[in-house]
């Protein structure tokens, strides 16, 4: 069983440099007890399902106090467009003094042609949620993440591809992809890159 434990860690720690975070803390993977999440301080889990990306996008979230910013090409529907992501923010942003959602994405294209429920409660919070779209210089990133506040963090090295990781409490590694988005983010600004929200 030692074996077995060890070999599974030597296996995610290696998926995790694919990442490029060799250096990160220990690995973990993600399991449930009880139908919670296992979150253990400074431990990053492997994803490798929708379903866990999904599951961990919603903790993430759910766990901001002030800030959740979210590295997203298209405002993916099957994260971003489903009801307990969407009841979550609205909570966050009602709920919280100051709270701020910010969401990079690389172009709005493939929003205009049906509904998205994302962008419906943007035009209804705009004093709360602000989307842009990425600056030409930073079309290219392939990365999708979602960072609460300088603490928490799901990543994806590719946005079309489940595999990825989360720290529920990993301030280092929410620090250094959150300097990234800050910078992408100023880069990013002026009325041209913000998203029109149509009216419904």
């Amino acid at each position: 069983m030692a074996a077995s434990r060890g070999n599974q860690l030597r296996t995610t720690s290696a998926r995790l440099a694919s990442f490029g975070l060799e250096d990160a803390p220990p690995v973990g993977v993600l399991a449930e007890t009880d139908g919670a999440p296992v979150t253990a301080p400074e431990t990053l889990h492997v994803l490798t399902t929708l379903e866990e990306v999904r599951t961990a996008t919603e903790t993430v979230a759910a766990s901001g106090q002030r800030l959740i910013s979210i590295m997203t090409p298209d405002l993916e529907p099957d994260i971003y467009d489903q009801a307990p992501i969407l009841d979550i923010i609205k909570r966050f942003v009602l709920g919280h003094s100051f709270a701020k959602v910010r969401v990079l994405m690389r172009d709005q294209a493939r929003l205009v042609s049906g509904a998205n429920h994302f962008l419906a409660m943007a035009h209804r919070l705009t004093s709360y949620l602000e989307i842009r779209v990425r600056a030409p210089q930073y079309q290219a990133l392939a990365a999708a993440y979602c960072i609460a506040d300088d603490r928490a963090i799901v990543y994806r090295l590719r946005a079309d591809r489940a595999e990825g990781i989360v720290g529920f409490n990993n301030p280092p590694i929410a620090r250094q992809f959150l300097q990234e988005f800050d910078a992408i983010w100023q880069a990013s600004g002026g009325e041209e890159r913000e998203v029109r929200i149509a009216r419904r």
